[in-house]
């Protein structure tokens, strides 16, 4: 058998093409498995609270509906024989909000005094349904399950009772959504609010569509669905990555409606959410390969000259380049003169690669849009504060009315507001607070070794600030803010949010363009 003889040059070219496939490999690999887990984690908390909030939404209008037609049933009492005050107490309801697609005001027996619209033409019929001899049976408010009506409409028959001053039953008041057409629930809901591929439906308590922005999968059954399940049985909110009925891979946040014994789910496809992973190891290849490819072309061929001689490779090596020690390839041992050489050309370059991987790495813990810290990063610093007892406040920031600034001037304009909003916050702080873009048009300031009550001048500051300075609009925006602080007020940082979060909600319901820090409220998650 011929022997084989290795040329040294073969074997440098050889450690050298494998050192630089397995290093990239690695690379890639690594930063594309920390940036999905990154972006998935981020997508299953972001649709979970905007469920929440839509759920919370959602129970606190049905609250009002309710009310709406409590009040209603006790004006009825007084006019329950005169028809013309009835027709126009129907024609009230139906037109005092857009809550209802159609009013109905029934007696005991089921028999339609008045409607609204009247072009309905029910008045004198009898109506049959389940959820209409239901109503009569339990004589209490209910929220009907979906149901052809008699005009043969998909629909929601909302009703509360009306008892004479004795307490003797009448009949009933009721309010009907049309499932199949815009109604009040696509207000309510809407779009998605982050305009990122995701959207929402809702089921009732058999795990049926009622609301879908594709209104062709309105009245679907999806209980076995993972989330509406676990939704539905054990009333429950969270957040979990799943195959739906349609086999599509989603991520998706649920909650539970307990006024209407709903759920509401918001979710987004898995795909699109880990999209940007992707985009970035091609940016990484984009912008690292050619380089990499230079330095490898070179070391190629530097190899080819070590035979002719060694000795003068060497000389020239050791002129050209400058000691880089790379933590894995200095503990390769150098047994030769040569070798040392060539290690030192493997560390500059292979030091050039991990640098650039650091780079795209720290460009994940940062919004591209306003160039503000991202939520991963927000987590970590509240996390690493909490944990040393590191006393220190929060600012929770939402600009007022956004929708409508998106809605008239479109969305560049609205990505200018956010990125105008950001260069005001970072004016407004300090170098060491931290300033967070916490999704949407909600961001946060974290402000260490802080009180509440400092933390409540800044963002005073801030709101002065930005209701005197023009905004990319043109035309002057305001914000609303809460303020919370560790650990007076909140011993974890999912509580500090919350609460924070509670203080915005109260600044929004006094009107907006204000301040407000609550010690007292307490808040459990």
């Amino acid at each position: 058998m011929k022997k084989i003889n290795l040329k040294l040059h073969h074997l440098i070219i050889s450690v050298a093409v494998l050192a630089f496939l397995l290093t990239i490999a690695s690379s890639l690999w690594s930063s594309y498995h920390t940036n999905t887990q990154s972006l998935q984690e981020s997508t299953l908390e972001t649709n979970h609270a905007y469920a929440q909030k839509l759920a919370m939404t959602a129970n606190d209008y049905m609250k009002e509906t309710l009310q709406t037609l409590n009040i209603s049933a006790e004006e009825i009492t007084a006019i329950f024989d005169d028809e013309n005050k009835l027709l126009h107490e129907a024609d009230r309801v139906k037109n005092q909000t857009n809550t209802f697609n159609s009013v109905a005001i029934v007696d005991a027996q089921g028999e339609v005094l008045a409607t609204s619209p009247q072009s309905l033409d029910l008045k004198g019929k009898t109506l049959t349904s389940k959820a209409i001899k239901e109503a009569i049976i339990q004589k209490k408010p209910l929220i009907s399950k979906p149901y052809k009506g008699i005009t043969n409409r998909l629909l929601i028959f909302i009703s509360v009772p009306i008892f004479a001053e004795e307490g003797s039953y009448l009949g009933l008041i009721g309010g009907t959504i049309y499932l199949k057409e815009d109604n009040v629930l696509n207000e309510v809901l809407g779009e998605h609010f982050y305009k990122d591929g995701s959207y929402v439906y809702v089921v009732d308590n058999d795990g049926r569509i009622i609301y879908h922005q594709d209104k062709s999968r309105i009245n679907d059954v999806v209980s076995d669905n993972k989330v509406v399940s676990e939704m539905l049985e054990n009333h429950s909110t969270g957040a979990a990555r799943l195959i739906n009925s349609k086999g599509k891979d989603m991520l998706a946040g649920y909650s539970y409606i307990s006024i209407a014994d709903w759920g509401v789910v918001a979710q987004r496809s898995t795909e699109i959410a880990l999209e940007p992973a992707t985009k970035m190891v091609k940016q990484m290849l984009y912008f690292a390969l050619p380089l990499l490819l230079v330095s490898l072309i070179i070391i190629l061929w530097a190899s080819l000259k070590i035979a002719r001689p060694l000795q003068q490779l060497a000389t020239l090596t050791e002129s050209s380049m400058k000691a880089n020690e790379e933590k894995n390839l200095a503990q390769v041992p150098g047994w030769y003169y040569e070798v040392i050489q060539l290690k030192k050309a493997l560390i500059q370059s292979l030091s050039f690669l991990h640098g650039q991987v650091s780079f795209f790495m720290d460009q994940s813990t940062t919004d591209p849009l306003t160039g503000l810290t991202n939520r991963r990063t927000l987590n970590e610093r509240m996390q690493k504060w909490t944990n040393g007892n590191t006393p220190y406040s929060i600012i929770l920031i939402d600009i007022d009315h956004f929708k409508s600034v998106n809605d008239t001037y479109g969305h560049g304009v609205g990505d200018e507001v956010l990125k105008f909003l950001a260069l005001k916050m970072k004016k407004a702080t300090r170098v060491n607070d931290l300033c967070c873009r916490y999704g949407g048009e909600e961001f946060i300031i974290l402000l260490p070794n802080t009180s509440a009550t400092e933390a409540y001048l800044v963002a005073e500051q801030l709101r002065t600030d930005i209701e005197r300075t023009i905004s990319p609009t043109g035309k002057n925006i305001t914000i609303s803010a809460g303020v919370a602080e560790y650990p007076l007020m909140a011993s974890e940082p999912a509580t500090m949010i919350g609460l924070a979060d509670q203080c915005l909600y109260e600044a929004k319901e006094q009107g907006r363009n204000r301040v407000v820090m609550t010690k007292e409220i307490s808040i459990v998650l």
